[in-house]
């Protein structure tokens, strides 16, 4: 069977629904909830999910376990490995979603282009718009045997900064940097969540709190977007995407690549690093 291709960055409900028997589509629950709200989000998959979708656990098990920060980036052969045991091939086509609408998916769509691959996509609206049409639900714990898939992982560097690339950052004029923290948060006048984490903000950051982007749980049309993203940054420059813990900058990264930027990046450790670091500087 040929491939599967996708529209775009950002798949509909009803895109999917016409597909979801397709040989090539990988879907993947890459729910994960701020730990404050005491929910689990591979027991929720378990209890819940669409059919055939397989969990993507970014924080507990396809991250860097040897780093103090949450969900860092993990190395190339975990990557692989990890993609590899979920039946992921060269020739798959994912599609990334989670129980909130978009929330998490972003960050598995992120990583998967920062490990090369470009034929994953996210759903708009996630489980939540999908049991809104009254589509079908999978509810027990009958998981297919996965058959162990050929999926290679590039890591493409350009894609994910540290933290000594954003400080270069904060005095190049040719790079700016968008944090999706909320806007108090970005000023200063809300305390971080994370414990011994400082308040503000980098030199010279400009802050689009994620949820401006989207509309409903799901993401606002291109045009809107455009809009948006060309009132703060130029389209030509390079754009680095920081948040609290490099999840909620992967909304910003999907809506920046609809509203056709290009040249795009995610500060892996986003606030939990640079507000932890005394030295580095920090503007409230």
């Amino acid at each position: 069977m040929p491939s599967l291709s996708l529209p775009s960055a950002l798949v509909s409900i009803d895109w999917l629904n016409e597909h979801i028997n397709h040989a090539n589509l990988v879907l993947l629950d890459s729910s994960w909830h701020m730990p404050n709200v005491n929910r689990d989000g591979k027991l929720e998959w378990a209890n819940e999910r669409l059919p055939g979708a397989l969990f993507f656990d970014f924080d507990g098990e396809i991250c860097d376990h040897n780093s103090d920060l949450p969900h860092m980036m993990p190395s190339e052969a975990v990557f692989q490995n990890s993609a590899q045991n979920l039946g992921i091939n060269q020739n798959s086509t994912i599609v990334v979603y989670d129980s909130l609408g978009i929330f998490s998916s972003p960050r598995v769509w992120w990583m998967f282009k920062t490990m090369g691959f470009d034929n994953v996509a996210v759903l708009d609206g996630g489980l939540p718009a999908w049991k809104e049409k009254s589509l079908p639900i999978e509810s027990d714990n009958k998981i297919k045997p996965i058959n162990k898939g050929d999926f290679i992982a590039r890591y493409q560097s350009d894609l994910i900064c540290d933290a000594n690339e954003v400080l270069f950052s904060t005095q190049d004029k040719q790079q700016d940097i968008v944090d999706a923290r909320p806007q108090l948060r970005f000023s200063g006048q809300a305390p971080e969540p994370r414990a011994g984490v400082r308040s503000g903000h980098m030199p010279n950051a400009k802050n689009l709190p994620s949820a401006t982007i989207l509309e409903d749980q799901q993401m606002k049309d291109a045009y809107q977007l455009a809009l948006l993203f060309e009132a703060i940054v130029p389209k030509n420059n390079r754009v680095i995407f920081s948040c609290g813990s490099g999840v909620t900058a992967c909304i910003l990264a999907l809506g920046a690549t609809l509203a056709g930027y290009e040249n795009l990046a995610v500060y892996d450790g986003s606030w939990s690093e640079w507000g932890s670091r005394e030295d580095l500087p920090v503007v409230k």
